[in-house]
């Protein structure tokens, strides 16, 4: 009993209350089958760091095999292969990159909650519909928000595209693609390749990155002032800027061995900026590569190509019109789809369920289109002529 007494008085060692995961995810990474979308929503590696929070994983088979991800890779950071995709749809959460079509939509269970791009001119009429008949909770993580009131995903995707755009543009100036035979950027003694990019947001600004690392001659046009002093900032140096004016730009085009379509538009189609007059007036040989396509494009002479055949020849310039440029750099793409959804989930987990975490998250909760079946987007329901309830007044009777 002395003994006793007497270790009751020495130092002892602090008991820390083991903080309780609050909710365990069981997460669905079905295949992409939409047409040459080679991406994945989550790399083995967020899948490893999910896993060990304590949540599920599903992966169908091949899933990231377009982005050079093998089955054994998801294996052995945790996740369970699936080899059919009905036993992935069977998750409480599907993470996609491209929207799920009428024939996935019908694997879907009711309640289930969606994670993915919401492409509006590719979707059939009774999309929402076949969603909103399941109750499902849909987010589209294209119109997801951070701290700062950016759309990261967009932006991610959009740093990817400016700067794959100037390498794309340096492949077909060469020899090897029956381009002019130029180095795209320049050497001593040799006048640099000009480089005209049009549009001034985060497409535009890599774009002019990339093509200013090369050494190019680089000028930018923009319909904002704002947005054209905000690229010269974040740049860092002088570069050409301009209104888009109709003359002035069509001087310039008729010197440029490149031009950048960069322009996007919050909604609705691209404005058609270069008239297919101003292309016959470019250099035979120059390159147009026209990353606004997925939203109509900004030159008269765009169509819409893949990447299997890229370019076609119009006036003797080159035309590279192919949407989701990203895809073309599918691992790079889903390692940063990756930074961005890995701790959305991981904060879904700590909250205890989605409901939760979209009470306290305001920017992924400016992402739900769908919340159990009721449409909470303003916009989709005046395209759709469908009913609209506020997402607020349902977070509020919860």
């Amino acid at each position: 009993m002395a003994t006793l007494a007497k270790s009751a008085f020495l130092p002892q060692e602090e008991m820390l209350e083991v903080k309780r995961k609050k909710g365990k995810l069981f997460i669905g990474i079905p295949k992409e089958i939409s047409f040459q979308e080679n991406r994945v929503g989550l790399v083995p590696d967020a899948v490893a760091l999910l896993v060990n929070a304590g949540h599920e994983v599903v992966v169908e088979t091949n899933a990231g095999k377009m982005a050079n991800f093998q089955d054994h890779d998801y294996s052995e950071a945790g996740a369970q292969i699936a080899t059919s995709a009905q036993e992935v749809y069977k998750a409480d959460l599907i993470l996609k990159v491209a929207p799920p079509s009428l024939q996935e939509i019908e694997m879907m269970q009711p309640k289930q909650t969606l994670l993915s791009a919401l492409q509006l001119t590719v979707q059939p009429e009774n999309f929402v519909k076949e969603l909103m008949s399941k109750r499902i909770t849909a987010i589209a993580f294209d119109w997801i928000k951070d701290e700062d009131g950016i759309f990261p995903v967009i932006r991610s995707m959009g740093e990817i595209a400016g700067g794959t755009s100037i390498l794309i543009a340096a492949e077909y100036l060469s020899n090897a693609n029956n381009g002019q035979g130029s180095i795209l950027g320049g050497i001593s003694g040799i006048s640099p390749t000009e480089v005209v990019i049009l549009g001034a947001g985060t497409v535009g600004e890599f774009a002019t990155r990339a093509a200013l690392g090369l050494g190019a001659s680089v000028k930018v046009f923009d319909n904002s002032v704002y947005r054209l002093r905000r690229m010269q900032s974040a740049i860092g140096t002088r570069v050409f800027t301009s209104i888009i004016q109709p003359r002035v730009l069509a001087k310039h085009l008729k010197t440029a061995d490149v031009v950048i379509g960069a322009i996007r538009v919050p909604q609705g189609r691209t404005p058609c900026v270069v008239t297919e007059e101003m292309v016959s007036e470019m250099k035979v040989g120059s390159v147009i590569v026209d990353v606004s396509i997925d939203q109509g494009g900004c030159f008269e002479t765009s169509e819409v190509t893949n990447h299997t055949n890229p370019v076609f020849r119009k006036h003797g310039v080159i035309h590279y019109c192919v949407p989701n440029i990203a895809s073309r750099v599918a691992r790079t793409a889903s390692y940063a789809f990756s930074t961005i959804f890995a701790p959305i989930l991981l904060n879904i987990g700590e909250e205890g369920g989605v409901d939760k975490m979209l009470k306290s998250d305001l920017g992924v909760r400016f992402g739900v289109y769908l919340y159990y079946g009721s449409l909470t987007n303003k916009y989709l329901a005046d395209c759709f002529r469908l009913p609209y309830t506020d997402i607020d007044l349902l977070m509020a009777a919860i």
